[in-house]
């Protein structure tokens, strides 16, 4: 088993407690990023949930923008897959934890089938994962500038690795019948099946912007138009049951399902405290399981939008402020003054508050001029260049979140810049790649944790429970200053 290096896994549970599982399954791969992987694994869940199945959709790798279009398509959370940021041992019962219930797991890959962490010899890759999670992969094809070369390159990818299976191939913006065919005969020569050929199509794509694909959030009725497009365009282009069978010839899968709960060793009652989570079309990056632990832990998450709501929830105990695109909604945010002073009062009376990245510059002064909560003294700007990248880091000292010395795996995926990068006392001191690099802002063991690192607590739940038991604290301190 490879690890990430100086960070502890996670125990295993034990064989006796694992049971198999049929989960029929299949992987959405490619040769590199740019072949369609996103609109035909997006259609093809859309598709296949339209015949009639419960289709749960995962994505490999930190992305949090094609989820949110994975869970338009099929009606469920989106859920991410990665070794990196959740340690390998767990990848497979988060896996069984998303696909509960369903009929059929359909899982996105990222960048090339066996792309992953620089240096790391496709540690997280796409191909990392389905080894992991013992799933057959299709491969998408961009054969809008080659012919029977194409044949040539799915052998090269087939024969890499013996260890994937690969199972089939979709081929993406093909010409023409006549080109359509000499594909076919070049592929299928090798024995790998052509499960479907799409055709170039004006108008199947997604609007992108300076991080990607631009959030079903922000889009949600053109999103849902184009989702229709895509469906009726895999349906056509793509053989539903060939695929069908593919998934199914999965082999049983060992494990057990992950569940909050027992992922922090509690049973969470109701009645806990409130934590109000930032959303609406500027705060769109959060994953599934960090809300799911905290409901385990016993908070009530209350979604609030900064560019829309004038207060935080009746009995706020503590704020939790994601990932998104507050630059491309600044004047909605600054315009809320009344929400802005809010979250300052709400800091200022030392109630916990988490926020990374978004969250973040959401915080500081300003954010390309225009004023923010106020809470950091530092401001924020947008920047020519992306910063994004997996990191190691070690808690600077103790916080709402961790405890001085505690190592967690994250990511950055950012075009802004704070200044200054930290406060007197830093969130986070990195690692490895990034040696000593220091970077956010804690305000001390019961007050702001700010940063641009993204986490996904599943990996790491201790998080989950140290901020939890800072709401729990504000409450109590709430009631003993009114008795």
């Amino acid at each position: 088993m490879v690890t990430v290096p100086g960070v502890v896994s996670a125990d295993q549970t034990s064989n006796s407690d694992q049971h198999s599982r049929r989960v029929p399954r299949l992987v959405i791969a490619a040769p590199a990023s740019g072949n369609g992987k996103t609109t035909v694994a997006t259609g093809l869940m859309a598709a296949l949930r339209a015949s009639g199945l419960d289709v749960s959709g995962h994505k490999v790798g930190p992305d949090y923008i094609d989820p949110s279009y994975h869970a338009l398509a099929t009606g469920r959370p989106g859920r991410n897959l990665d070794p990196y940021l959740q340690a390998e041992e767990r990848v497979v019962p988060l896996f069984l934890h998303g696909a509960a219930g369903a009929d059929i797991a359909v899982v996105e890959g990222v960048m090339g089938l066996f792309d992953g962490a620089l240096g790391s010899e496709g540690f997280a890759s796409t191909a990392h994962v389905a080894r992991l999670i013992d799933a057959p992969v299709v491969l998408v094809v961009d054969a809008s500038a080659a012919g029977r070369s194409a044949a040539a390159m799915v052998h090269g990818f087939a024969s890499y690795d013996p260890d994937v299976t690969l199972a089939g191939v979709i081929l993406n913006k093909v010409g023409s019948e006549r080109h359509e065919t000499e594909l076919r005969s070049a592929i299928e020569g090798l024995g790998i099946p052509v499960l479907g050929a799409l055709h170039r199509t004006e108008g199947i794509h997604a609007p992108s912007r300076h991080l990607g694909l631009v959030p079903v959030g922000e889009r949600e009725r053109e999103a849902t138009t184009m989702l229709d497009r895509l469906r009726a365009w895999v349906t056509e282009g793509v053989d539903l049951d060939a695929v069908r069978r593919v998934a199914a010839a999965a082999p049983p899968l060992l494990g057990v399902p992950w569940e909050p709960g027992a992922a922090l060793g509690v049973a969470g009652t109701a009645g806990g405290p409130v934590v109000a989570a930032a959303g609406g079309r500027a705060f769109t990056f959060r994953y599934a399981e960090n809300i799911e632990l905290l409901t385990a832990a016993g908070v009530a998450v209350v979604d609030v939008d900064p560019a829309v709501d004038e207060r935080l929830p009746d009995g706020c105990a503590g704020l939790y402020f994601g990932g998104g695109f507050p630059e491309m909604h600044a004047d909605d945010l600054s315009a809320n003054e009344s929400l802005r002073a809010e979250v300052a009062g709400a800091a200022a009376r030392g109630l916990p508050v988490v926020a990374e990245c978004a969250g973040l510059t959401y915080l500081c002064r300003e954010l390309d001029g225009l004023p923010m909560a106020g809470v950091l003294d530092a401001t924020a700007a947008m920047t020519p260049k992306r910063t994004l990248g997996y990191r190691t880091a070690r808690a600077v000292g103790d916080s709402v979140l961790a405890s001085a010395g505690d190592t967690v795996t994250g990511h950055e995926f950012h075009r802004t810049v704070v200044t200054p990068a930290q406060g007197r006392q830093a969130a986070w001191r990195f690692h490895g790649r990034h040696e000593g690099t220091v970077e956010g802002f804690v305000t001390g063991p019961t007050g702001v944790h700010a940063s641009y690192l993204h986490i996904h607590w599943a990996g790491h739940p201790a998080l989950a429970s140290r901020f939890a038991a800072s709401a729990t604290a504000a409450v109590r301190a709430q009631r003993a200053s009114t008795a």
